[in-house]
């Protein structure tokens, strides 16, 4: 236990599994696209949109309590404990945070969508120092999430134009999903050093993948055409859900939450840059906007992790 703790705090590491963990978060916004095309489900059609996150985090939860049965060589089922911290894990993570997302995006520009998307990390940050009082608030962590919002926001204005404007039902939504995604961030934090962070994951992503598909299907949403091709949509999806967010889990396990969350600021580039290479639109990926964006996303990563912190417990 304490090597892997030894091993999972060091800078590197958290730098690793983190950039792995938002190369397939990245990856999965331009399979999502593809999933709706494939299953005919129209970018307006919120309803249906929530059906296909539902089976999606359903199936994710399922694959990742596979897994750990397989690990343990028992059949691992979430007991009454486990679901004491995984309700209001899966009511903040999956549950508000994708409902109020997914109308949020419908409602407003991607443009503007993607850079209050950005603030979730700092809010998760601004949570756990100023909220739950889980570590220190220094000007070198502040400093890092202006860096690392300020890298999120350049590579979504450059080429594009962000009209004003806030409704409560475009933008207001986007914004209580990042604020769940926060409070998600931090309670994930706390549990995890209560019970396994791979159990609470697959339970909470079980239970809020099914709430969602009620919520949809309750909204009239369904998924018009069911292909192979849009099984293996979802299955992928599902296994970027489960891989991602159980080693995200396990990162906020043995980790402050700003040192894992920093490092959040890097998605928004893997899917800004992926998207446009998997639609042939190099010129779009690299150009002057995604290199600024990547050095201060990268300054920011820098500078909340260049010394050693003491966690404050």
């Amino acid at each position: 236990m304490n090597q892997n703790k030894t091993t999972l705090t060091k800078t590197w590491v958290v730098a690793a599994l983190a950039c792995v963990c938002c190369l397939l978060w990245g990856s999965a916004i331009p399979v999502i696209k593809t999933g709706y095309r494939l299953m005919q489900v129209d970018s307006a059609d919120t309803a249906s949109q929530i059906v296909f996150a539902g089976v999606r985090f359903a199936l994710a939860g399922i694959l990742v309590l596979i897994f750990a049965s397989v690990q343990e060589r028992k059949i691992m089922l979430p007991d009454r404990n486990i679901l004491k911290y995984a309700v209001p894990v899966c009511l903040a993570q999956t549950v508000c945070q994708y409902f109020f997302f997914y109308i949020g995006v419908a409602h407003t520009s991607g443009v503007k969508g993607a850079i209050i998307t950005g603030l979730g990390n700092f809010i998760a940050i601004l949570l756990s120092c100023l909220v739950f009082r889980k570590e220190r608030m220094t000007g070198r962590k502040m400093f890092g999430c202006i860096l690392g919002f300020a890298g999120v926001v350049v590579i979504n204005l450059m080429g594009n134009s962000m009209d004003a404007g806030f409704k409560l039902t475009g933008e207001g939504f986007v914004l209580i999903a990042q604020i769940s995604y926060g409070m998600s961030t931090v309670l994930i934090n706390i549990f995890s050093r209560k019970v396994s962070p791979v159990i609470l994951s697959g339970t909470q992503f079980t239970m809020g993948g099914i709430i969602l598909f009620l919520i949809g299907k309750g909204m009239g949403g369904h998924l018009g055409h069911v292909t192979a091709g849009g099984i293996g949509i979802i299955f992928y999806l599902a296994m970027v859900s489960a891989v991602a967010y159980t080693l995200w889990s396990v990162l906020l396990a043995w980790n402050d939450v700003s040192k894992v969350a920093i490092f959040g600021f890097v998605n928004p580039l893997f899917s800004v840059i992926l998207s446009a290479l998997m639609l042939g639109e190099v010129r779009q990926a690299f150009n002057m906007g995604s290199l600024i964006a990547l050095f201060l996303v990268c300054v920011g990563i820098y500078v909340v992790n260049r010394k050693d912190r003491r966690s404050v417990h």
